[in-house]
């Protein structure tokens, strides 16, 4: 049994909430269930739980992301709510280990445990080295994962490379037995990128979609998030007009409403189960500009929770119109499924018998009507070739 308390600092009420008075009583500083001095947080009923990091350790150049989690809530905390009962625990700042490893094995204990009562974890803080962690705790639960990832830089560093927030993806791909089914890079840019990476990520069938192309149609990657169950955000995949306090911020990035509306697509799929928000450094902060950004993406990730509509295709699949689309002259036949309560798409890919027990949660790929006008038109969909070539 994990005795949360044990593990957290409360906030620090003299950054979060020294205008507590000026909250709504619809305000997320009001509603929220707070770790404070002489109050932990109950879990029963809560749906999302807020962990702050303020581990740097590895952060690199970037030092100082460890101070964010409170400069985050001081600016979160006075969002109105999205709806009154709206059940979320604030549990703290997690209290940083003697050594880092100790961060990393505490964090991925606490969300292990998190996920057992179906409760969302949301990371506010620290380096995104941490996002071993968030894949630990699959790791834990017995669950293969997809990754998604939003950020700049695909993060893969070297076989020997030390552990960094420029680094984690090799030891995540490296870990034996290995839990990972897909990593989705969303946004590289490619001047950051070695071609080598490219290849990498080429020949481990991941998933990388240039900035350019992910804004020319940022409507195509709400499949994308609801094929995920981790989602990991450097804020330095934003621009820096929009978001200026990280030490890699670059001119060109997402903006500020396109990375919100990336969070609340991530918010309203069904199968993310916890989120991080890294690299948020105060001490380069304008007005707290960019920490009242991630208050917003985590709004709209919030707002788009409580709008799930639990229609991912299960074993009863009577509320889908079914699809089927023969490719090639009978080469490749794909079946899709269109939810009849809310138009949005799968398909579904075939995995050998002998992989059920890896494969079953992974073989009902979501998808767009794009995907199916593709199939349409005699040509196969890349979305489902690239899960075809992971599970033969």
């Amino acid at each position: 049994m994990v005795e949360l308390p044990l593990f957290f600092n409360p906030i620090n009420e003299d950054i979060v909430l020294f205008d507590a008075d000026k909250f709504s009583k619809t305000a997320f500083g009001n509603i929220f269930k707070i770790h404070r001095e002489d109050s932990f947080p109950e879990l029963e009923g809560a749906d999302i739980a807020i962990i702050g990091v303020n581990e740097d350790r590895n952060a690199l150049e970037n030092k100082g992301c460890g101070l964010a989690p409170d400069y985050i809530r001081h600016k979160l905390y006075s969002l109105f709510a999205v709806k009154e009962n709206t059940k979320i625990v604030d549990l703290g700042n997690l209290k940083n280990g003697h050594k880092i490893t100790d961060t990393y094995i505490a964090l991925s204990q606490i969300m292990a445990h998190l996920l057992e009562f179906n409760i969302v974890p949301i990371i506010i803080g620290g380096s995104q080295d941490l996002t071993f962690s968030m894949y630990k705790t699959y790791e834990q639960v017995k669950r293969v994962v997809n990754i998604a990832s939003i950020d700049s830089r695909f993060d893969i560093g070297s076989e020997d490379a030390p552990m960094n927030a420029q680094a984690y993806l090799s030891k995540i791909i490296l870990e034996q037995p290995n839990f990972l089914f897909n990593y989705t890079n969303i946004g590289y840019q490619t001047y950051f990128v070695d071609q080598e990476s490219i290849e990498l990520m080429n020949n481990l069938y991941f998933d990388a979609y240039r900035l350019g192309n992910v804004r020319a149609d940022m409507q195509e990657l709400e499949p994308v998030m609801r094929n995920a169950d981790l989602l990991t955000i450097d804020v330095g995949s934003i621009r820096q007009s929009d978001f200026p306090a990280n030490f890699y911020a670059s001119p060109n990035g997402f903006t500020g409403d396109e990375i919100c509306k990336i969070t609340r697509y991530a918010g309203i799929s069904d199968k993310v189960s916890s989120i991080g928000f890294f690299e948020y450094n105060p001490m380069l902060d304008q007005n707290k500009q960019s920490a009242h950004l991630i208050a917003q993406m985590i709004w709209y990730f919030v707002e788009g929770f409580y709008n799930r509509k639990q229609d991912y295709p299960n074993l009863s699949k009577d509320h889908y119109i079914k699809y089927f689309v023969s490719i090639q002259e009978g080469l490749y036949d794909i079946k899709f499924y269109k939810s009849k309560k809310t138009n949005r798409w799968w398909m579904e890919v075939p995995y050998p018998p002998d992989k059920k027990s890896r494969y079953e949660r992974h073989n009902i790929v979501p998808c767009s009507y794009k995907d199916y006008e593709t199939a349409c038109s005699d040509d196969i969909p890349e979305r489902w070739w690239q899960a075809m070539k992971k599970m033969v």
